[in-house]
Protein backbone atom coordinates (compact mmCIF):
# COMPACT_ATOMS: atom_id res chain seq x y z
CA UNK A 1 0.00 0.00 0.00
CA UNK A 2 2.94 2.56 0.78
CA UNK A 3 4.62 1.37 -2.34
CA UNK A 4 1.10 2.44 -4.29
CA UNK A 5 0.49 5.61 -2.18
CA UNK A 6 4.36 6.74 -3.09
CA UNK A 7 4.06 5.85 -6.95
CA UNK A 8 0.60 7.60 -7.36
CA UNK A 9 2.41 10.92 -5.15
CA UNK A 10 5.50 10.83 -7.73
CA UNK A 11 2.34 10.47 -10.89
CA UNK A 12 0.83 12.97 -9.63
CA UNK A 13 3.98 15.47 -9.21
CA UNK A 14 6.04 14.46 -12.53
CA UNK A 15 2.33 15.42 -14.26
CA UNK A 16 1.67 18.69 -12.55
CA UNK A 17 5.32 19.38 -13.59
CA UNK A 18 4.48 18.42 -17.20
CA UNK A 19 1.91 20.94 -16.82
CA UNK A 20 4.01 23.33 -15.53
CA UNK A 21 6.16 23.13 -18.05
CA UNK A 22 3.94 22.88 -20.93
CA UNK A 23 4.10 26.76 -20.23
CA UNK A 24 5.99 29.56 -21.49
CA UNK A 25 7.20 31.97 -18.72
CA UNK A 26 9.59 33.96 -20.45
CA UNK A 27 9.37 37.45 -20.60
CA UNK A 28 10.46 36.95 -23.88
CA UNK A 29 7.77 35.15 -24.99
CA UNK A 30 6.66 35.63 -28.72
CA UNK A 31 3.19 37.21 -29.50
CA UNK A 32 1.60 38.40 -32.55
CA UNK A 33 -0.87 41.20 -32.37
CA UNK A 34 -2.57 41.79 -35.94
CA UNK A 35 -3.29 45.45 -34.93
CA UNK A 36 -1.85 48.15 -33.09
CA UNK A 37 -4.66 50.98 -33.49
CA UNK A 38 -8.33 50.32 -34.62
CA UNK A 39 -9.51 53.22 -36.35
CA UNK A 40 -13.29 53.68 -36.86
CA UNK A 41 -13.48 55.48 -40.30
CA UNK A 42 -17.12 55.60 -41.29
CA UNK A 43 -18.88 59.11 -41.17
CA UNK A 44 -21.86 58.81 -38.43
CA UNK A 45 -24.75 60.33 -40.01
CA UNK A 46 -26.99 58.31 -37.40
CA UNK A 47 -26.32 56.43 -34.54
CA UNK A 48 -24.79 53.63 -35.61
CA UNK A 49 -22.89 50.42 -34.56
CA UNK A 50 -19.98 49.39 -35.95
CA UNK A 51 -17.52 46.33 -36.03
CA UNK A 52 -13.91 45.53 -36.22
CA UNK A 53 -11.04 42.66 -35.14
CA UNK A 54 -7.65 42.05 -34.82
CA UNK A 55 -5.85 38.69 -33.43
CA UNK A 56 -3.31 37.63 -30.80
CA UNK A 57 -1.38 34.75 -31.87
CA UNK A 58 0.72 32.23 -29.48
CA UNK A 59 4.39 31.96 -31.57
CA UNK A 60 5.80 29.70 -29.32
CA UNK A 61 5.96 25.96 -28.85
CA UNK A 62 4.28 26.06 -25.45
CA UNK A 63 1.40 27.20 -23.82
CA UNK A 64 1.29 31.01 -23.62
CA UNK A 65 -1.01 32.51 -20.38
CA UNK A 66 -2.56 36.00 -21.17
CA UNK A 67 -3.03 36.28 -17.71
CA UNK A 68 -5.94 39.76 -18.38
CA UNK A 69 -7.36 41.51 -21.52
CA UNK A 70 -8.94 44.24 -20.46
CA UNK A 71 -11.09 47.62 -22.08
CA UNK A 72 -9.46 50.45 -20.28
CA UNK A 73 -12.48 52.34 -20.07
CA UNK A 74 -14.38 49.79 -18.42
CA UNK A 75 -18.04 49.56 -18.42
CA UNK A 76 -18.43 53.40 -19.29
CA UNK A 77 -16.57 53.06 -22.83
CA UNK A 78 -18.71 53.28 -25.76
CA UNK A 79 -16.48 49.92 -27.15
CA UNK A 80 -17.47 46.67 -26.47
CA UNK A 81 -15.12 44.18 -26.55
CA UNK A 82 -15.60 40.39 -26.94
CA UNK A 83 -13.05 37.51 -26.81
CA UNK A 84 -13.69 34.35 -28.83
CA UNK A 85 -17.71 34.40 -28.32
CA UNK A 86 -17.38 36.15 -24.89
CA UNK A 87 -18.75 39.79 -24.18
CA UNK A 88 -17.21 41.62 -21.45
CA UNK A 89 -14.81 44.27 -20.43
CA UNK A 90 -12.07 42.27 -18.82
CA UNK A 91 -10.92 38.38 -19.29
CA UNK A 92 -8.24 37.11 -16.79
CA UNK A 93 -6.07 33.83 -17.26
CA UNK A 94 -6.17 33.26 -20.67
CA UNK A 95 -4.81 29.91 -22.34
CA UNK A 96 -2.91 30.21 -25.94
CA UNK A 97 -1.95 26.55 -27.42
CA UNK A 98 1.11 26.63 -29.30
CA UNK A 99 0.77 28.42 -32.78
CA UNK A 100 -2.93 28.92 -32.14
CA UNK A 101 -4.87 32.60 -31.75
CA UNK A 102 -7.27 34.74 -30.08
CA UNK A 103 -9.70 36.55 -32.21
CA UNK A 104 -11.19 40.12 -30.61
CA UNK A 105 -14.09 41.77 -31.61
CA UNK A 106 -14.29 45.57 -31.00
CA UNK A 107 -17.80 47.30 -30.95
CA UNK A 108 -18.62 50.56 -30.84
CA UNK A 109 -22.10 52.91 -30.87
CA UNK A 110 -21.87 56.12 -30.98
CA UNK A 111 -24.69 58.61 -31.48
CA UNK A 112 -23.39 61.70 -33.63
CA UNK A 113 -26.06 63.87 -32.33
CA UNK A 114 -25.13 63.92 -28.63
CA UNK A 115 -24.50 66.92 -26.88
CA UNK A 116 -20.57 67.53 -26.59
CA UNK A 117 -19.60 64.27 -27.90
CA UNK A 118 -16.29 64.47 -28.69
CA UNK A 119 -14.89 64.05 -32.53
CA UNK A 120 -12.74 61.66 -31.87
CA UNK A 121 -13.75 59.23 -29.44
CA UNK A 122 -10.82 57.09 -28.08
CA UNK A 123 -10.03 54.22 -25.44
CA UNK A 124 -7.49 51.11 -25.28
CA UNK A 125 -7.27 47.63 -24.81
CA UNK A 126 -4.85 46.59 -22.56
CA UNK A 127 -3.45 42.73 -22.97
CA UNK A 128 -1.14 41.39 -20.34
CA UNK A 129 1.15 38.58 -20.30
CA UNK A 130 4.37 36.89 -18.52
CA UNK A 131 5.22 40.78 -17.26
CA UNK A 132 4.59 41.90 -20.15
CA UNK A 133 1.59 44.52 -21.06
CA UNK A 134 0.89 45.72 -24.67
CA UNK A 135 -1.92 48.17 -25.99
CA UNK A 136 -4.35 48.35 -29.32
CA UNK A 137 -5.79 52.05 -29.30
CA UNK A 138 -9.38 52.54 -30.21
CA UNK A 139 -10.33 55.47 -32.74
CA UNK A 140 -13.81 56.35 -33.28
CA UNK A 141 -15.39 59.22 -34.64
CA UNK A 142 -17.74 60.82 -32.86
CA UNK A 143 -19.60 63.19 -34.94
CA UNK A 144 -20.46 63.98 -38.28
CA UNK A 145 -17.85 65.88 -40.37
CA UNK A 146 -15.93 65.89 -43.23
CA UNK A 147 -12.48 63.98 -41.72
CA UNK A 148 -9.66 63.72 -43.69
CA UNK A 149 -6.63 61.74 -42.61
CA UNK A 150 -3.26 62.84 -44.27
CA UNK A 151 -4.57 65.52 -46.77
CA UNK A 152 -2.95 66.61 -49.49
CA UNK A 153 -4.91 69.54 -51.37
CA UNK A 154 -3.28 68.76 -54.81
CA UNK A 155 -5.86 71.57 -56.34
CA UNK A 156 -7.79 74.06 -56.15
CA UNK A 157 -10.02 73.42 -52.97
CA UNK A 158 -13.01 75.28 -51.57
CA UNK A 159 -14.56 74.61 -47.62
CA UNK A 160 -18.10 75.46 -46.41
CA UNK A 161 -19.74 75.29 -43.70
CA UNK A 162 -22.23 72.55 -44.18
CA UNK A 163 -19.78 70.31 -41.29
CA UNK A 164 -16.89 70.50 -39.56
CA UNK A 165 -13.49 69.31 -40.90
CA UNK A 166 -11.48 67.29 -38.78
CA UNK A 167 -7.99 66.80 -39.47
CA UNK A 168 -6.10 63.55 -38.74
CA UNK A 169 -2.58 63.21 -39.49
CA UNK A 170 -1.67 66.13 -41.43
CA UNK A 171 -3.37 68.92 -43.51
CA UNK A 172 -1.06 69.52 -47.00
CA UNK A 173 -1.82 72.58 -49.64
CA UNK A 174 0.67 71.82 -52.22
CA UNK A 175 2.94 74.31 -54.34
CA UNK A 176 0.40 76.55 -56.64
CA UNK A 177 -2.98 75.54 -55.11
CA UNK A 178 -4.80 77.22 -52.58
CA UNK A 179 -7.26 76.21 -49.84
CA UNK A 180 -10.01 78.80 -49.73
CA UNK A 181 -12.57 78.19 -46.30
CA UNK A 182 -15.28 80.27 -46.46
CA UNK A 183 -17.05 81.91 -43.62
CA UNK A 184 -18.22 79.84 -40.88
CA UNK A 185 -16.35 76.88 -41.00
CA UNK A 186 -14.51 74.78 -37.78
CA UNK A 187 -11.42 73.21 -38.28
CA UNK A 188 -10.82 70.69 -35.59
CA UNK A 189 -7.26 69.47 -35.34
CA UNK A 190 -5.55 66.63 -33.68
CA UNK A 191 -2.40 66.45 -31.76
CA UNK A 192 -0.22 64.97 -34.39
CA UNK A 193 -1.42 66.98 -36.95
CA UNK A 194 0.26 70.39 -38.59
CA UNK A 195 -1.35 72.26 -41.24
CA UNK A 196 1.25 72.80 -43.65
CA UNK A 197 0.87 75.45 -46.06
CA UNK A 198 3.34 75.32 -49.64
CA UNK A 199 0.57 76.50 -51.65
CA UNK A 200 -1.91 79.25 -50.34
CA UNK A 201 -4.49 80.10 -47.83
CA UNK A 202 -7.77 82.06 -47.85
CA UNK A 203 -9.72 82.25 -45.09
CA UNK A 204 -12.97 84.00 -45.63
CA UNK A 205 -14.45 84.59 -42.17
CA UNK A 206 -16.50 87.92 -41.16
CA UNK A 207 -17.16 90.16 -37.67
CA UNK A 208 -20.14 87.66 -36.72
CA UNK A 209 -19.22 85.22 -34.17
CA UNK A 210 -21.05 82.48 -35.95
CA UNK A 211 -19.19 83.41 -39.50
CA UNK A 212 -15.70 83.88 -38.28
CA UNK A 213 -13.52 80.60 -38.95
CA UNK A 214 -11.78 78.65 -36.10
CA UNK A 215 -8.86 76.51 -36.17
CA UNK A 216 -8.72 74.21 -32.67
CA UNK A 217 -7.77 70.96 -31.29
CA UNK A 218 -10.14 68.36 -32.00
CA UNK A 219 -10.59 67.65 -27.69
CA UNK A 220 -13.63 69.74 -26.73
CA UNK A 221 -14.36 68.05 -23.69
CA UNK A 222 -13.04 69.53 -20.45
CA UNK A 223 -10.57 69.95 -19.14
CA UNK A 224 -8.37 69.21 -22.81
CA UNK A 225 -10.31 72.32 -24.43
CA UNK A 226 -8.73 74.90 -22.85
CA UNK A 227 -5.22 73.36 -23.15
CA UNK A 228 -2.18 74.54 -24.98
CA UNK A 229 -0.49 73.02 -27.58
CA UNK A 230 -3.52 70.51 -28.24
CA UNK A 231 -2.46 70.84 -32.03
CA UNK A 232 0.89 72.13 -33.83
CA UNK A 233 -0.40 75.09 -35.41
CA UNK A 234 -0.51 76.52 -39.24
CA UNK A 235 3.51 76.68 -40.95
CA UNK A 236 3.91 78.77 -43.97
CA UNK A 237 6.44 76.91 -46.12
CA UNK A 238 9.31 79.28 -48.23
CA UNK A 239 7.06 78.25 -51.24
CA UNK A 240 3.72 79.56 -50.05
CA UNK A 241 2.60 83.25 -50.92
CA UNK A 242 -0.38 85.13 -51.25
CA UNK A 243 -1.96 83.70 -47.79
CA UNK A 244 -4.97 86.13 -46.49
CA UNK A 245 -6.85 85.38 -42.84
CA UNK A 246 -9.81 87.19 -42.39
CA UNK A 247 -11.68 87.10 -39.18
CA UNK A 248 -9.84 83.78 -38.65
CA UNK A 249 -9.51 82.26 -34.68
CA UNK A 250 -6.45 79.93 -34.00
CA UNK A 251 -6.40 78.73 -30.51
CA UNK A 252 -4.30 76.13 -28.35
CA UNK A 253 -1.50 75.45 -30.87
CA UNK A 254 1.87 75.22 -30.24
CA UNK A 255 3.03 77.00 -32.56
CA UNK A 256 -0.14 78.97 -34.04
CA UNK A 257 1.67 80.48 -36.92
CA UNK A 258 5.30 79.45 -38.45
CA UNK A 259 6.26 81.52 -41.11
CA UNK A 260 9.34 81.71 -42.85
CA UNK A 261 11.50 83.29 -45.85
CA UNK A 262 10.13 86.12 -47.70
CA UNK A 263 7.48 86.07 -50.58
CA UNK A 264 8.28 85.16 -54.23
CA UNK A 265 6.31 88.39 -54.98
CA UNK A 266 5.76 92.16 -53.96
CA UNK A 267 2.65 91.04 -51.73
CA UNK A 268 3.09 90.28 -47.94
CA UNK A 269 3.26 86.44 -47.56
CA UNK A 270 0.57 86.47 -44.52
CA UNK A 271 -2.40 89.47 -44.45
CA UNK A 272 -3.55 89.35 -41.00
CA UNK A 273 -6.94 90.66 -41.01
CA UNK A 274 -9.34 90.99 -37.22
CA UNK A 275 -8.00 88.00 -36.07
CA UNK A 276 -7.59 86.38 -32.90
CA UNK A 277 -4.47 84.35 -31.78
CA UNK A 278 -4.49 82.74 -28.33
CA UNK A 279 -3.00 80.06 -25.50
CA UNK A 280 -0.19 78.94 -27.78
CA UNK A 281 1.81 77.34 -26.07
CA UNK A 282 5.09 78.38 -27.58
CA UNK A 283 4.26 81.53 -30.00
CA UNK A 284 1.51 83.06 -31.55
CA UNK A 285 3.54 84.26 -34.30
CA UNK A 286 6.96 82.74 -35.25
CA UNK A 287 8.78 84.79 -38.52
CA UNK A 288 12.30 83.35 -39.90
CA UNK A 289 12.51 86.73 -42.35
CA UNK A 290 9.28 86.87 -43.65
CA UNK A 291 6.57 89.67 -44.50
CA UNK A 292 3.66 90.10 -42.59
CA UNK A 293 0.47 92.86 -42.70
CA UNK A 294 -1.46 92.44 -39.35
CA UNK A 295 -4.31 94.50 -39.09
CA UNK A 296 -6.85 94.50 -35.61
CA UNK A 297 -5.55 91.34 -34.47
CA UNK A 298 -5.30 90.27 -30.71
CA UNK A 299 -2.48 87.74 -29.79
CA UNK A 300 -3.02 86.51 -26.60
CA UNK A 301 -1.46 84.25 -23.84
CA UNK A 302 1.21 82.63 -25.50
CA UNK A 303 4.30 81.40 -24.62
CA UNK A 304 5.56 84.03 -27.01
CA UNK A 305 3.60 86.30 -28.89
CA UNK A 306 5.37 87.90 -31.24
CA UNK A 307 8.88 86.28 -32.52
CA UNK A 308 9.85 88.48 -35.48
CA UNK A 309 13.56 87.31 -36.09
CA UNK A 310 16.19 87.28 -38.98
CA UNK A 311 14.68 90.23 -40.39
CA UNK A 312 11.45 90.55 -42.98
CA UNK A 313 8.81 93.15 -42.97
CA UNK A 314 6.54 93.62 -41.25
CA UNK A 315 3.30 95.77 -40.36
CA UNK A 316 1.36 95.53 -37.47
CA UNK A 317 -1.66 98.29 -36.72
CA UNK A 318 -3.75 98.44 -34.47
CA UNK A 319 -2.98 95.24 -32.78
CA UNK A 320 -3.31 93.98 -28.98
CA UNK A 321 -0.37 92.07 -27.71
CA UNK A 322 -0.84 90.64 -24.61
CA UNK A 323 -0.22 87.82 -22.18
CA UNK A 324 -1.07 86.95 -18.14
CA UNK A 325 0.39 84.12 -16.89
CA UNK A 326 -1.79 81.24 -15.64
CA UNK A 327 -1.85 77.91 -14.69
CA UNK A 328 -1.44 77.15 -18.63
CA UNK A 329 1.94 79.27 -19.57
CA UNK A 330 4.21 80.98 -17.15
CA UNK A 331 5.17 84.59 -18.46
CA UNK A 332 8.70 84.13 -19.20
CA UNK A 333 9.41 85.93 -22.44
CA UNK A 334 8.48 89.53 -23.47
CA UNK A 335 5.22 89.19 -26.01
CA UNK A 336 7.29 91.12 -28.60
CA UNK A 337 11.08 90.06 -29.87
CA UNK A 338 12.81 90.83 -32.76
CA UNK A 339 15.71 91.15 -34.56
CA UNK A 340 17.69 91.65 -37.80
CA UNK A 341 19.38 88.34 -37.33
CA UNK A 342 19.68 85.23 -36.00
CA UNK A 343 22.32 82.90 -34.95
CA UNK A 344 22.78 79.17 -36.61
CA UNK A 345 25.44 76.49 -36.15
CA UNK A 346 26.97 79.06 -33.84
CA UNK A 347 27.01 81.53 -37.02
CA UNK A 348 24.96 84.79 -37.32
CA UNK A 349 23.21 85.10 -40.25
CA UNK A 350 21.81 88.72 -40.67
CA UNK A 351 18.51 90.31 -42.92
CA UNK A 352 17.18 93.64 -43.12
CA UNK A 353 14.46 93.91 -41.03
CA UNK A 354 11.75 96.65 -41.46
CA UNK A 355 8.82 96.94 -38.99
CA UNK A 356 5.81 99.62 -38.10
CA UNK A 357 4.14 98.93 -35.34
CA UNK A 358 1.15 101.74 -35.05
CA UNK A 359 -1.66 101.97 -32.50
CA UNK A 360 -0.61 99.39 -30.95
CA UNK A 361 -0.64 97.78 -26.68
CA UNK A 362 2.21 95.27 -25.92
CA UNK A 363 1.98 94.01 -22.42
CA UNK A 364 2.03 91.32 -19.83
CA UNK A 365 1.36 90.64 -15.91
CA UNK A 366 2.08 88.23 -13.87
CA UNK A 367 5.10 86.50 -14.92
CA UNK A 368 8.98 87.97 -14.80
CA UNK A 369 9.01 89.73 -17.62
CA UNK A 370 10.22 93.42 -17.27
CA UNK A 371 10.76 94.53 -20.71
CA UNK A 372 7.56 93.69 -22.77
CA UNK A 373 9.35 94.89 -26.49
CA UNK A 374 12.82 93.54 -26.91
CA UNK A 375 15.07 95.02 -29.86
CA UNK A 376 17.92 92.86 -30.91
CA UNK A 377 20.57 94.47 -33.64
CA UNK A 378 23.06 93.32 -35.85
CA UNK A 379 25.05 95.62 -37.92
CA UNK A 380 25.00 93.56 -40.76
CA UNK A 381 21.78 93.93 -41.99
CA UNK A 382 19.24 96.78 -41.87
CA UNK A 383 17.33 97.54 -38.84
CA UNK A 384 14.39 99.85 -39.62
CA UNK A 385 11.62 99.73 -36.72
CA UNK A 386 9.29 102.28 -35.80
CA UNK A 387 6.91 102.59 -32.81
CA UNK A 388 4.43 105.13 -33.62
CA UNK A 389 1.19 105.80 -31.18
CA UNK A 390 1.66 102.58 -28.60
CA UNK A 391 1.08 101.42 -25.33
CA UNK A 392 3.88 99.22 -23.91
CA UNK A 393 5.09 97.67 -20.24
CA UNK A 394 9.04 98.54 -20.76
CA UNK A 395 11.12 99.39 -18.02
CA UNK A 396 14.68 99.68 -20.25
CA UNK A 397 13.57 101.08 -23.65
CA UNK A 398 15.15 99.41 -26.45
CA UNK A 399 17.73 100.61 -28.60
CA UNK A 400 17.96 101.59 -32.18
CA UNK A 401 14.11 102.05 -32.75
CA UNK A 402 12.46 104.83 -34.10
CA UNK A 403 9.50 105.68 -31.53
CA UNK A 404 6.92 108.37 -31.36
CA UNK A 405 4.10 109.16 -28.48
CA UNK A 406 4.84 105.63 -26.48
CA UNK A 407 2.53 105.51 -23.09
CA UNK A 408 4.88 103.91 -20.66
CA UNK A 409 3.97 101.74 -18.08
CA UNK A 410 0.88 102.61 -17.80
CA UNK A 411 -1.71 99.97 -17.63
CA UNK A 412 -4.19 99.57 -20.60
CA UNK A 413 -6.91 98.77 -18.12
CA UNK A 414 -8.23 95.66 -19.89
CA UNK A 415 -12.23 95.29 -19.05
CA UNK A 416 -11.61 92.28 -17.56
CA UNK A 417 -8.76 89.16 -16.80
CA UNK A 418 -9.63 86.12 -14.55
CA UNK A 419 -6.46 84.13 -14.69
CA UNK A 420 -8.24 81.31 -12.69
CA UNK A 421 -11.53 80.64 -14.81
CA UNK A 422 -9.44 81.41 -17.79
CA UNK A 423 -11.30 84.32 -18.84
CA UNK A 424 -9.99 87.80 -20.79
CA UNK A 425 -11.39 90.29 -22.38
CA UNK A 426 -8.90 92.67 -24.06
CA UNK A 427 -12.07 95.19 -24.87
CA UNK A 428 -11.35 98.90 -22.91
CA UNK A 429 -12.62 99.81 -19.52
CA UNK A 430 -13.76 103.95 -19.91
CA UNK A 431 -11.03 104.87 -18.14
CA UNK A 432 -8.03 103.21 -20.16
CA UNK A 433 -5.67 105.72 -20.91
CA UNK A 434 -5.36 104.20 -24.52
CA UNK A 435 -8.64 105.47 -25.07
CA UNK A 436 -8.31 108.39 -27.97
CA UNK A 437 -4.68 108.28 -27.91
CA UNK A 438 -4.26 106.65 -31.85
CA UNK A 439 -3.47 108.34 -34.76
CA UNK A 440 -5.52 108.23 -38.00
CA UNK A 441 -3.99 105.07 -39.51
CA UNK A 442 -7.06 104.77 -42.41
CA UNK A 443 -8.46 101.30 -39.96
CA UNK A 444 -12.40 102.08 -40.35
CA UNK A 445 -13.20 99.15 -38.52
CA UNK A 446 -12.11 97.14 -35.07
CA UNK A 447 -11.92 93.28 -33.93
CA UNK A 448 -15.42 93.19 -33.52
CA UNK A 449 -16.38 94.82 -36.99
CA UNK A 450 -17.37 97.45 -34.86
CA UNK A 451 -16.64 101.46 -36.48
CA UNK A 452 -13.62 103.87 -35.54
CA UNK A 453 -14.00 107.15 -35.21
CA UNK A 454 -12.82 109.67 -37.78
CA UNK A 455 -10.63 111.46 -35.25
CA UNK A 456 -8.34 109.95 -32.95
CA UNK A 457 -8.95 106.25 -32.20
CA UNK A 458 -8.00 103.73 -29.43
CA UNK A 459 -5.06 102.00 -29.16
CA UNK A 460 -5.46 98.28 -29.54
CA UNK A 461 -7.78 95.72 -31.41
CA UNK A 462 -11.18 97.14 -29.96
CA UNK A 463 -12.44 100.54 -30.16
CA UNK A 464 -14.78 101.27 -26.94
CA UNK A 465 -18.15 101.99 -28.69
Amino acid sequence: MKSTGLILLLSAFIFLSCRKESFITSSDARMSITADTLKFDTVFVTAGSIYQHFTIGNENNKKLNISSIKLVGGNASPYKINVDGVSGTQFANLELEPNDSLHIFVQVNVNPSAANLPFIIRDSIEISYNGNTRKVQLEAWGQNAHFFRNKIIAANETWNNDLPYVILGSLTVNQNQTLTINKGCSVYVHADAPIVVSGTMQVNGLKDTIDRVYFTGDRMDSPYKDFPASWPGIVFQSTSKDNILNYAVIKNTYQAIAIKDPASNANPKLTLNECIIDNAYDAGIISINSSINARNCLISNCGRNLLLVKGGNYQFVHCTVATYASQFIQHKNPVLLMSNFITENNTIAASNLNALFRNCIFWGENGLVDDEVVALKDAGALFNVNFDYNLWKVQTAPTGIISNQIINNQSPQFDSINTYRNYYNFRLKATSPALNKGTNAGVSIDLDGKPRPVGLPDLGCFERQ
